[in-house]
């Protein structure tokens, strides 16, 4: 009789006062407040705050806290943002967002321990930065009665990030996929909220579309370092993980400007335009 196949052992947890200890906490944390506000940092700058030979660590799911209602499948995009329940719920949506994008930050950290030591001290800032964002949605929230936990939310970005087999495949994903389009979607979304009559909410969208742009150019550099080469269109879609196309990495319209100013040349923004419907740019 064949021997069933042995099942994956689950990952160690990293010991105490590590930064990966740090991010294992951070992700697997299931209560709502320690969740949205987690502990300072170890000192990334130390060699001391960094476990010595680190495991591969691929957690596949985070810890999530009662209040938050995790569904299968997305609503669809509220229309009308003339009613504040449809912009409280977007708002609510783009929290959740930040959350994971923050989680997948700190999971690569643990899922890719060759990955060299800066590249892992600037994802667990740029966790740190999706956090102060997540924040920003959230004192909105309050701002209009509302609270973390009042809308249903869907762990699609974990859904596929944690597909990436290396960490080529993340920064192409996370940082110049999702990231990049969110470039696309903060313009026009901030658009749309002013267009509404809620400036409180476009300023706020319109900041954190700023503030990404780092975050895409911090993808796109990592990108060249893991590859070798300057960041190529072909060899970008070659390396997203199945079934996820370039189409979906955009929005409409794209946000050229915001696009190069995180390195996309324009061989790649009109090859990246070329992959989807979109119609009008930027």
């Amino acid at each position: 009789m064949q021997a069933a196949p042995s099942e994956v052992p689950p990952p160690t947890t990293p010991p105490h006062g590590s930064v990966e200890r740090w991010c294992w906490d951070f992700i697997c944390e299931a209560h709502l407040q320690s969740k949205l506000a987690p502990p300072a940092t170890p000192d990334l700058t130390v060699d001391s705050s960094w476990e010595p030979r680190p495991a591969e660590r691929r957690l596949r799911q985070p810890g999530r806290p009662p209040e938050l209602e995790v569904i299968a499948r997305s609503p669809r995009t509220p229309s009308g943002l003339h009613r504040p329940e449809a912009r409280l719920r977007l708002m609510h949506t783009f929290l959740h967002h930040e959350l994971q994008a923050a989680e997948l930050f700190a999971w690569a950290v643990l899922a890719f321990p060759e990955a060299p030591r800066e590249f892992k001290a600037d994802a667990v800032r740029l966790c740190l930065e999706e956090l102060v964002h997540l924040h920003m949605y959230a004192d909105y929230l309050k701002d209009h009665g509302a609270a973390v936990g009042d809308f249903p939310v869907r762990d699609w970005f974990w859904e596929r990030v944690t597909t990436c087999p290396d960490a080529l495949s993340f920064v192409a994903l996370q940082g110049l996929g999702l990231e990049g389009s969110n470039l696309d979607h903060c313009a026009r979304f901030s658009r749309m909220f002013a267009e509404s009559g809620d400036e409180q909410a476009a300023a706020i969208i319109e900041q954190i579309g700023r503030e990404e742009v780092g975050h895409v150019a911090f993808a796109r550099e990592w990108f060249e370092r893991f590859s070798g080469s300057p960041l190529d269109y072909e060899q970008w879609r070659r390396v997203l993980p199945a079934p996820l196309t370039p189409a979906l990495m955009q929005g409409r319209p794209m946000n050229d400007s915001a696009r190069r100013a995180a390195g996309m040349d324009d061989d790649f923004l009109q090859a990246l335009a070329n992959a989807g419907p979109t119609t009008r740019r930027t």
